[in-house]
C-alpha cells in the first residue's frame, strides 16, 4: 500500500512545476492577447496579426535555412563519431557539448568579436592585402550565429540514435548484396529517422523565436518576429500585442512539433520528438 502511495507522488512535483510554470504563464498570454490594456476583452490585438506576416515569414525562412544547414552538417559529424572507438567518441561528444557549457550571451558575443571590422578575420584579410569584408550585422551573420549556437542540437540526437543501432541490420544488407550507398538510404536512414526529426525540432524552435542573435549579429538590420515581441514587452510596454504575437508563435510551434510528432509516429521514439 505505501509503495503504491509513493509512485503516485513521484510525478507530484513535476505536476506542481508544470502548472506553476508552463500552464499559468500559458494562461497569461492567452489573457492578455485577448485583453486590452483596461483589461476589457477585445479582438483588437488579434487582427493587427496580419500586419506582421512578412516578419513571421522571414522568421519561419530562417529558422528552414538554418536547420537545413545545422542537418547537413550535424548528420554526417554524427555517422562520422559513432563509428569511431568508444574513447573517441567521448571525446568527440564532450567537445561538441563545451560550448553549450558557456552562456549563451558569451557565445554570441564571440562570434561578434571574430565577425567585426577589427575582428579575426578581417584583420587577416587586410594583413595579406585585401579590402575588410563586412562580415557583422548582415544576413549571413545572423544564420552563422543560429547554426553556431544550435548544431550541437542537432548532433546529439542523431548521434544517440546511430550509435545504438543494431550493426546485424547492416551486415545483413551487405549479404543481401547492398552497396553502401544503398545500405544507408534502405537501413541507416530510416532507422536514424527519430534523431533527425528530434534534431530538426530542436533547432527549428529556437531559431524562428530567437532575437538576442539577431540583435548582436544583425544590428537590427534583421527583424525577426522574436525582435518584434521583445521590443512590445521590454521597450513599447505593449504586453497586449505582445502577447498575441507570442500566442501566434506559439501556435506556429505547436504546429511544427505536431507534424514532427506526426512523421516519426511509425518510427522507435528512441530519441524521437517529445511534446
Amino acid at each position: 500500500m505505501r509503495s503504491k502511495l509513493s509512485r503516485k507522488l513521484l510525478d507530484k512535483p513535476y505536476l506542481v512545476w508544470a502548472i506553476l510554470f508552463i500552464i499559468v504563464p500559458l494562461i497569461m498570454v492567452l489573457y492578455y492577447a485577448l485583453t486590452d490594456s483596461t483589461g476589457a476583452f477585445t479582438f483588437k490585438y488579434i487582427e493587427v496579426i496580419p500586419d506582421y506576416t512578412s516578419t513571421i515569414l522571414l522568421s519561419v525562412l530562417y529558422g528552414v535555412f538554418a536547420t537545413v544547414i545545422c542537418l547537413a552538417l550535424g548528420y554526417p559529424l554524427a555517422y562520422f563519431i559513432s563509428k569511431t572507438k568508444l574513447s573517441t567518441q567521448s571525446t568527440m561528444v564532450l567537445l561538441i557539448m563545451l560550448p553549450m557549457w558557456m552562456n549563451f550571451l558569451i557565445r554570441t558575443y564571440s562570434l561578434m568579436t571574430i565577425l567585426g571590422d577589427t575582428g579575426i578575420i578581417n584583420t587577416f584579410l587586410v594583413s595579406i592585402g585585401l579590402e575588410p569584408a563586412k562580415l557583422l550585422n548582415t544576413g549571413g551573420a545572423v544564420m552563422l550565429g543560429m547554426v553556431y549556437n544550435f548544431l550541437p542540437f542537432m548532433v546529439l540526437p542523431i548521434y544517440s540514435v546511430i550509435s545504438k543501432m543494431d550493426n546485424s541490420l547492416i551486415e545483413a544488407a551487405q549479404d543481401l548484396g547492398s552497396n553502401r550507398l544503398q545500405v544507408f538510404k534502405r537501413v541507416v536512414l530510416p532507422l536514424s529517422l527519430p534523431g533527425v526529426l528530434s534534431g530538426v525540432t530542436m533547432v527549428f524552435v529556437p531559431c524562428v523565436s530567437t532575437f538576442y542573435i539577431t540583435q548582436k549579429l544583425g544590428g537590427g538590420q534583421i527583424v525577426l518576429i522574436g525582435d518584434v515581441i521583445e521590443t512590445q514587452f521590454q521597450s513599447a510596454n505593449n504586453y497586449n500585442l505582445g502577447a498575441s504575437l507570442s500566442f501566434v508563435l506559439m501556435v506556429l510551434m505547436l504546429v511544427c512539433l505536431g507534424i514532427m510528432n506526426y512523421l516519426g509516429a511509425d518510427n522507435d521514439n528512441e530519441g524521437g520528438v517529445i511534446i
